[in-house]
């Protein structure tokens, strides 16, 4: 039995839940992961999981276990990792998870500088807005938009997203062109809807000019829950929308889009990258988050420092993703 092997597995149990889900993060089949529990526990002399059809629970033992085996495969990451070459060269699979807009205007093209850096990591990344469990999915890191409402995981706040108001000339055309942003809920005007995937809903817009504020909930003829498809609408007339600065930039220059309300603004909106906070944060995975944060530092710089928290370098927290 390779007993490197048999921990990895036990504490992935432990972290999943489940052998199927333990297994699918691991890349291995389940009755692989179940055999080598089973050896570990045979070899230990100790029972570590209580399994029943419908889920497995750690017992005293393995949960006394499981805190000595993370910090020892942690040990043995730091250890690989301290060796010159290792050090100089992070390497091996890295599974993240972006906003589908931020992938494909600023993570992807200047993904080529990346990999010239650190040539040996290779990034499955998946481009949604969806909600993910970093845990049963496997997947080490996720870039998300929005507040921090749960302390669960690990947070580094890498930049934050000034908003702007904007609507196709051919909505404005039909609709008007509205001069408060209470026009926005009268009868010929609408908005393009996103639906936030961790919330279910649509969520109102607060705006602010001169001590005023204004929440704008309006109603739309389309929701949709995925960036590239929330620009795509508002691009294609089908009513007003709220983007990142980033995300408008080229269709102002072409006059697909017009700005509006230049007297409003908006609270920025905090971009994080969020990990599970058993996970060792290992080479590959630091230089991804400081390559992450010195990119949005050119694009979108966090403004106020002193709403990070961080146990690791103070600036990390929690994120709900």
């Amino acid at each position: 039995m390779d007993r490197f092997d048999a921990m990895q597995a036990f504490v992935r149990v432990v972290e999943t839940g489940s052998f199927t889900k333990a297994a699918e993060s691991l890349h291995m089949n389940k009755t692989s992961v179940t055999q080598l529990v089973k050896n570990l526990e045979a070899r230990l002399r100790v029972k570590l999981l209580n399994r029943t059809t419908r889920k497995v629970n750690v017992t005293a033992d393995g949960a006394a276990y499981y805190d000595r085996v993370v910090k020892l495969l942690e040990d043995m990451d730091d250890a690989e990792t301290s060796l010159s070459n290792a050090s100089a060269l992070p390497r091996g699979r890295l599974r993240v998870d972006v906003p589908s807009p931020l992938a494909r205007m600023i993570l992807i093209p200047a993904l080529p500088a990346f990999h010239a850096r650190y040539p040996d990591i290779q990034l499955d990344m998946g481009v949604s807005d969806r909600r993910v469990d970093l845990i049963s999915e496997g997947v080490d890191c996720v870039v998300r938009g929005g507040e921090l409402t749960n302390l669960s995981l690990m947070a580094r706040r890498v930049g934050d997203l000034q908003l702007g108001v904007y609507a196709a000339p051919s909505y404005l055309e039909r609709a008007g062109m509205p001069s408060h942003p209470k026009e926005l809920a009268l009868e010929d005007q609408r908005i393009v809807g996103f639906t936030w995937a961790r919330l279910g809903s649509a969520l109102p817009y607060v705006m602010h000019h001169d001590g005023e504020s204004f929440k704008v909930h309006g109603r739309y003829v389309i929701a949709v829950d995925d960036g590239n498809a929330y620009l795509a609408a508002g691009v294609a007339g089908l009513g007003v929308i709220w983007l990142p600065r980033y995300m408008a930039t080229e269709h102002l220059a072409r006059g697909e889009l017009v700005r509006l309300f230049d007297d409003w603004h908006l609270d920025p909106m905090p971009l994080y990258i969020a990990f599970p906070p058993n996970r060792h944060v290992s080479a590959k995975l630091r230089v991804f988050i400081d390559w992450i944060a010195e990119l949005m530092a050119k694009h979108a710089p966090v403004i106020n420092q002193t709403r990070v928290h961080d146990p690791l370098t103070l600036q990390y927290g929690g994120l709900n993703d």
